[in-house]
């Protein structure tokens, strides 16, 4: 069986790229706009994102400064990149979340299909999203 794509959603925001890169890049700026978490920007790195269903376990994969953040989040396989561009006074940020198994394979955590999770997480990451441009455009 196939497994699902990758979310990914793209967004220009009003900001220079070095704003957004603090935003996306550290524990402070993460809690603004998305969950309470203890991430470094250092590869190995292991930290929690304080979720609603309690604390998921995350490792920094890759960073490279002002341009990409992976990390590993959860139990599941998931892997979360933010790629930023710089466009002079505006970033391009996109958001890919990736390492989705086949469409009916049950999440334990979530207790529903891995096909039912992704769609609600990737309507919750066009929430997301908004959250981060209101608080790098703020």
């Amino acid at each position: 069986m196939e497994n699902l794509t990758d979310i990914k959603h793209t967004v220009t925001l009003e900001a220079p790229i070095q704003k957004v890169w603090d935003t996306v890049s550290t524990a402070e700026g993460i809690g603004s706009w998305f969950m309470p978490n203890d991430i470094k920007p250092v590869v190995g790195h292991e930290f929690h994102l304080q979720s609603p269903f309690g604390p998921s376990p995350c490792k920094v994969l890759e960073v490279t400064e002002e341009k990409e953040l992976s990390f590993s989040w959860d139990t599941d396989g998931w892997v979360v990149t933010f790629e930023l561009q710089d466009l002079g006074e505006k970033t391009a940020f996109t958001l890919v979340h990736g390492g989705w198994k086949s469409a009916d394979t049950v999440l334990p955590k979530a207790n529903a299909k891995a096909s039912e999770v992704r769609d609600r997480m990737d309507h919750g990451w066009i929430d997301i999203i908004t959250e981060l441009k209101k608080s790098v455009e703020a």
